[in-house]
């Protein structure tokens, strides 16, 4: 984090997100979540989810942030990383990334979570900063238990 931005109360974000997640709506909840993280996560340019509607594919979901690409192959870039693996992918420079896919070239960090319900992939939470190295692992942490709230509160099946 920068000095003028601290470092999130995820926890406090956490009971947030529940609060504001009052419907059982995958849809509703995922838009929601989105713009909850671009207004509460400094130094963020996109946020957005990323679903699994095809085999080997992610399809753009509800999102903040400019217009995206669609769709992702797993065998692409840092979602697709994420979705391969079903691990968090963290990037401190996606530029230093071979397959990186460059949907707005002012980003330069991004992380990536992977949701998983009931052994299947659904889709992955994606965030973007053009601030190289923006994501610690107490971010990555952080937005993981956010995710956590999205899930529980949210029909994914």
């Amino acid at each position: 984090m920068t000095p003028d931005h601290p470092q999130p109360d995820y926890p406090l974000l956490a009971r947030q997100l529940g609060a504001l997640l009052d419907t059982r709506d995958w849809l509703t909840n995922s838009a929601q979540t989105c713009a909850f993280i671009m207004q509460e996560i400094p130094e963020l340019n996109w946020a957005g989810f990323y679903l699994q509607r095809e085999p080997e594919l992610l399809c753009l979901g509800p999102f903040q942030g400019k217009p995206a690409c669609h769709p992702i192959p797993f065998d692409k870039g840092v979602c697709g990383a994420a979705a391969r693996s079903r691990e968090t992918q963290r990037v401190d420079d996606v530029h230093s990334v071979a397959d990186h896919i460059a949907c707005d070239a002012d980003s330069r960090a991004e992380l990536v979570v992977p949701i998983v319900v009931a052994d299947r992939l659904w889709g992955v939470l994606d965030l973007d900063s053009p601030i190289q190295g923006r994501f610690s692992d107490a971010d990555r942490a952080g937005i993981e238990a956010l995710v956590e709230v999205f899930v529980a509160q949210s029909d994914l099946v």
